[in-house]
């Protein structure tokens, strides 16, 4: 194998965010993540206290969402969020932009947001994925073009003090002309973007449209250390089939991970 289980384990962040997922839900989710050795559970506000409780000695970290999923809250709002997160258990933030902002192009406010987040969490020593949510920049804004917006992003919020940018929630649904509401999430052509666009010090995290073993594979060789994912059993059971596999002399091929097609 290319990468060995933790690697790509420790990639993973388990995503037990839909509004629909139950308490049981949710504990099973933190079963499910300290059962497969993932980084963390990225995981409702309201529950960071208890999944710490259930994953404290596990080696799996508690991450919250902040200004979860449109960004919208006021600066104060998203920096007490932050506040409690910590004080609950919560290692890691991921915190949604004010997108209308960016759009509008008042750099000032959204790097004043990013950076309130971040000494927050800082000062507790949580670290912060910064989400801009790519659906909704495919036509650029501010004067600039899409990928031109995408690297002025970058630029913002590593000099706010993210440390990992991150292209989507999972949940930004854009309205097609046939009325219909879809995603991309995560695109190979924007995490290598932003890769790009980022000092060595500020990581990358994928979210939405990898939902398989190769897919993982294909967001690490662009240079994304962390992948939002709900999918984790499956491709970590189909790592342990190639592994058995390869082990036994048979070799496998994968069925070549294809993000942008979906999400969480």
């Amino acid at each position: 194998m290319k990468y060995t289980y933790e690697e790509l384990a420790k990639m993973i962040d388990h995503s037990l965010l839909h509004p629909t997922m139950t308490d049981r839900e949710l504990e099973d989710g933190c079963k499910l993540a300290a059962k497969y050795q993932v980084a963390s559970v990225c995981i409702k506000p309201y529950y960071v206290k208890r999944a710490a409780e259930l994953l404290k000695g596990t080696g799996v970290l508690v991450g919250a969402v902040i200004g979860f999923p449109h960004g919208n809250s006021a600066t104060e709002s998203k920096r007490y969020e932050s506040w409690l997160a910590c004080q609950d258990g919560a290692a890691e933030i991921d915190m949604v932009i004010n997108i209308g902002k960016a759009l509008t192009g008042d750099w000032d406010y959204v790097a004043n947001d990013i950076r309130a987040v971040c000494e927050e969490a800082h000062r507790h020593g949580a670290k912060v994925k910064v989400i801009f949510e790519n659906d909704y920049l495919t036509k650029g804004g501010a004067g600039l073009d899409s990928d031109a917006f995408k690297r002025m992003l970058c630029v913002v919020s590593e000099r706010a003090g993210a440390d990992w940018v991150k292209t989507s929630s999972g949940y930004g649904f854009v309205r097609q002309p046939d009325g219909n509401y879809s995603y991309k999430g995560a695109t190979e052509h924007d995490l290598a973007l932003m890769r790009a666009s980022v000092s060595a010090k500020v990581q990358v995290k994928a979210a939405g449209g990898v939902r398989d073993l190769d897919g993982l594979i294909k967001v690490r060789d662009l240079g994304g250390s962390r992948c939002g994912a709900t999918a984790t059993a499956a491709m970590m059971d189909e790592y342990r089939r190639r592994e058995a596999a390869e082990r036994a002399g048979q070799g496998t091929q994968g069925g070549g991970g294809d993000l942008g097609k979906g999400g969480y």
